[in-house]
């Protein structure tokens, strides 16, 4: 059986896991639409019996990229109209953290920005040789966006997130599961195999009671995202109007380091 949410493609490899996997190879940029599909996706499997656990992951050579700033109808799909108002994107975002099913996410290649993210979002992360994940946004001018200035000193702590933060810093999947930030290391062609292999783990279990410790180990965890993209969106507004973030985009295209001014 096979569903689809615009890019996103719905299958069950048995075992009451399904996977949902990203089709915008190689990739896999994210817009306002792809995160509105992937948590329609996901809220439609929370009433599904036959789905227990959550795989996600990304056709290609990379999990997501993250924004493409190449693109203005892209860059347009994922800012809000003004500086008041919610960023539409992360509106659709904190409806992924809503969810109630576990997700294991399969990341291969670049988790990047934005991506990187969504990687955050999941509650489990298998990676590979191939894994790179970076919250490079200062490299383009403005600060981090999707929950991750909650997610992730979650997960590994506000010294080792601030030093990922504040140089851009680029991690491998090897670094990834020495901070505690991936669960399962293995070999790039085994990336959605293992994830699979860890959704089905938890799915054999009572799904009533997967989802009651869920929400005991991740209490206002939803709200707490939401109070954080509004901060997030609004200091975003601002600084990607800057001529710091024009150079930014610049640079990282060019790959080479910003000539930024303060400006």
């Amino acid at each position: 059986m096979k569903e689809q949410y615009g890019d996103v493609v719905v299958t069950y490899p048995g075992n009451f896991v399904a996977q949902c996997e990203i089709k915008r190879p190689p990739n896999n940029f994210f817009d306002h639409q792809l995160i509105c599909d992937l948590a329609d996706c996901f809220e439609d499997l929370d009433n599904n019996p036959d789905c227990r656990a959550i795989v996600l992951c990304s056709e290609g050579k990379h999990f997501c990229a993250g924004a493409n700033f190449g693109s203005d109808s892209n860059r347009a799909s994922t800012q809000p109209k003004s500086g008041d108002e919610p960023n539409p994107l992360y509106t659709e975002a904190v409806r992924l953290f809503r969810c109630k099913t576990p997700i294991v996410a399969a990341v291969q290649g670049a988790a990047v920005g934005g991506g990187f993210g969504l990687a955050v979002m999941a509650d489990f992360r298998v990676v590979c040789p191939s894994t790179r994940m970076t919250a490079n946004f200062v490299k383009l001018g403005f600060t981090p966006g999707f929950g991750l200035t909650h997610t992730l000193a979650r997960l590994i702590g506000v010294q080792k997130a601030n030093l990922l933060f504040m140089t851009g810093r680029r991690i491998n999947g090897e670094t990834a599961s020495q901070w505690g930030l991936a669960d399962v290391f293995t070999d790039d062609d085994n990336v959605r195999n293992a994830a699979i292999e860890l959704a089905s783990e938890m799915a054999v279990n009572a799904p009533l009671a997967l989802v009651s410790l869920r929400e005991q180990m991740r209490p206002g965890l939803a709200d707490a995202v939401k109070a954080t993209t509004d901060i997030e969106g609004r200091e975003q507004y601002w600084l990607q109007r800057t001529a710091d973030h024009k150079e930014g985009v610049k640079s990282v295209s060019e790959r080479r380091n910003g000539n930024f001014t303060g400006s």
